[in-house]
């Protein structure tokens, strides 16, 4: 936080991601009202992660040729233009299924747009030194908007309505969008050769130049591996569980487990950045993922309301600690002249396989209960990572 550069990067991040999840609160809630679909809540979960998993190396492809401050700037006038659609739909009265899935895609579009080339940002402002330390930050300022966002957007709703409130929400992005006119530029004498963007034929492509490092195929593999099997699924899951465990209101008891999540997440990075003494290795990585792996597990497991807080709580520290790790060791060991396509890899897997994981938590859960479909599919994985650690050892 000593670089002047960073303090606003991270300042913008922190009012962008907030505002990314005002508006899910306030959209979320007008669609909810006006059509009472299943089926379009599980296609907003849909839209939302596929663009990571179809457009991330093409987008990390676009981010080594071209300046990626000016592809972070698409991606935010995408948001505002989103947030502003759902606006005037709103007060015209005019919303339809359609338009509602159009601007769904057109969120979950902005949302690569900003991430992949955002961790390129990263590297161009503090150099390698520095990068495990600012990839933690930046987890906190994720995890900082995620807790934020659905209060401020209650109360924007309660102040100005969900139609005028969700096109206020558009100012939040702009402080990121005017900052990269005057972001630190990628250094010349450091710039990678440019290389021509494929399409989908660069995901094979990279696939393969990354093939013979281990610690890129293996980092890469762990975020896959956890996205597909667990990912963030059985947060949507929460009601149900806040309600198994019997402890006073469900809705209360919801946000509650939820918010022991996201503060595990953020001590995470405060440990780790007051301590700096966990070298990022592979191993470590994979290590506590599987910690996190056995906090899901027992989590599942039990049936007491304030040990069920304090297994989510240990869930989220280690949750973050290992996607943190993993992705800086990516970026630090990807080649120069491909860093964009490989962090875009690693962002397929981490971000995109989470369109999969309802499949192994929430349509399992439907068949055999959410309790035992997280408890098999957090043992299952943790089988893969013991398998994983011992190939990388």
């Amino acid at each position: 936080m000593k670089s002047g550069p960073y303090r606003a990067q991270f300042v913008s991040y922190v009012l962008a991601m907030m505002a990314d999840n005002v508006e899910h609160v306030i959209s979320y809630w007008v669609v909810f009202q006006k059509f009472h679909s299943p089926a379009l809540a599980g296609f907003a979960v849909l839209s939302h992660w596929l663009p990571f998993l179809l457009f991330s190396v093409a987008v990390g492809g676009l981010a080594d040729r071209f300046d990626p401050r000016r592809i972070i700037q698409c991606g935010m006038l995408l948001f505002i233009v989103a947030s502003a659609g759902w606006g005037v739909l709103f007060i015209t009265d005019t919303l339809e299924v359609w338009s509602a899935m159009l601007l769904l895609v057109i969120h979950g579009c902005a949302g690569v747009l900003w991430q992949t080339p955002n961790q390129l940002l990263l590297y161009d402002i503090v150099g390698p030194g520095d990068l495990p330390s600012a990839v933690r930050m930046n987890a906190m300022a994720r995890y900082l908007g995620v807790l934020v966002g659905p209060a401020v957007g209650g109360v924007i709703m309660l102040a100005l309505g969900p139609s005028h409130g969700i096109i206020f929400n558009t100012l939040f992005y702009f402080p990121m969008l005017l900052w990269l006119f005057w972001a630190p530029a990628r250094q010349a004498l450091a710039a990678p050769v440019r290389v021509a963007v494929r399409g989908f034929a660069d995901i094979a492509q990279t696939v393969r130049a990354i093939g013979k490092h281990r610690v890129l195929t293996s980092m890469t593999l762990l975020a896959g591996l956890t996205s597909f099997m667990v990912g963030n699924a059985y947060n949507a899951q929460m009601p149900g569980f806040a309600n198994d465990l019997g402890h006073g209101d469900p809705g209360v008891s919801y946000s509650v487990l939820l918010a022991a999540d996201a503060a595990g997440a953020l001590l995470a990075g405060i440990a780790l950045e007051a301590w700096g003494r966990l070298k990022p290795t592979p191993q470590t990585a994979i290590l506590l993922a599987i910690l996190w792996c056995g906090s899901l597990l027992a989590f599942a497991s039990v049936s007491i309301y304030a040990l069920a807080i304090a297994l989510l709580f240990s869930a989220g520290f280690f949750e973050l600690s290992f996607n943190t790790m993993a992705q800086a060791l990516v970026q630090l060991n990807a080649p120069a002249e491909i860093r964009g396509r490989v962090v875009g890899l690693f962002n397929m897997a981490g971000l995109g396989m989470r369109a999969f994981s309802g499949i192994t938590v929430g349509v399992l859960g439907a068949a055999i209960g959410i309790h035992w479909s997280l408890a098999l599919s957090a043992a299952v994985l943790m089988a893969f990572l013991f398998v994983l650690r011992r190939r990388v050892s």
